[in-house]
């Protein structure tokens, strides 16, 4: 009996390392990374279907109208949003899901897909938080400060997750995620329909 994929949701500070947790398990477990839909230009080296699915405005919410979007948000003059059929599809076939959202969708999606794992990522304090911002170098004091301000608004969502996974060693972050996933898809609940097949082929016997 082949078991429908799981969805997971992954949120965590910028700077915690959420995205590199991401490919990490979609290169070492093959995991599927649901992408996202936007109707904002592509950006230099940006491919159509790999970074983002780029779409025009009145296509994008025509799919909004048809319930195509599992959530989606409007930034900076533009949408954004997670398509339905890519990640019903891979659930269907058995492949887990990684959603990399914000906190605001996370819940949202809980309530349209009940057995979603919630795992919030986290570096190992709010000090290395605040030099892994730093440490890369790419950011103006500003723009860190900006992105700290953010992190302590997360925060305070935290608790709505089951899971706090700190990401202090990448390759132990990796793999406690993935300890996750699969210890949930031992659990009683996700096993009912495979225990009434026990029972009967015990009963042929």
């Amino acid at each position: 009996m082949k078991k429908k994929g799981s969805l997971i949701v992954i949120s965590g500070f910028s700077g915690a390392g959420k995205g590199t947790v991401a490919k990490r398990l979609v290169k070492d477990y093959g995991y599927s990374l649901s992408i996202s839909a936007t109707t904002r230009n592509p950006r230099e080296g940006e491919v159509d279907g790999v970074d983002y699915y780029f779409k025009s405005e009145a296509d994008f919410k025509n799919l909004i109208d048809y319930n195509g979007f599992i959530e989606y948000a409007r930034y900076v003059d533009n949408y954004y949003g997670t398509p339905r059929a890519f990640v019903e599809k891979e659930l269907e076939a058995g492949n887990n899901v990684i959603l990399e959202i914000e906190v605001q969708g996370a819940l949202n999606i809980k309530s349209q897909y009940p057995d979603a794992i919630l795992i919030f990522i986290t570096a190992p304090s709010v000090e290395a938080l605040k030099e892994r911002l730093i440490g890369r170098g790419t950011e103006e004091e500003a723009v860190v400060a900006k992105r700290m301000k953010r992190a302590s608004e997360e925060a305070l969502e935290m608790e709505n997750y089951e899971y706090i996974v700190v990401n202090d060693v990448l390759d132990e972050c990796v793999l406690d995620v993935h300890s996750i996933v699969i210890s949930r898809r031992c659990e009683l609940k996700q096993n009912l329909e495979f225990i009434e097949e026990t029972k009967k082929g015990f009963e042929q016997i």
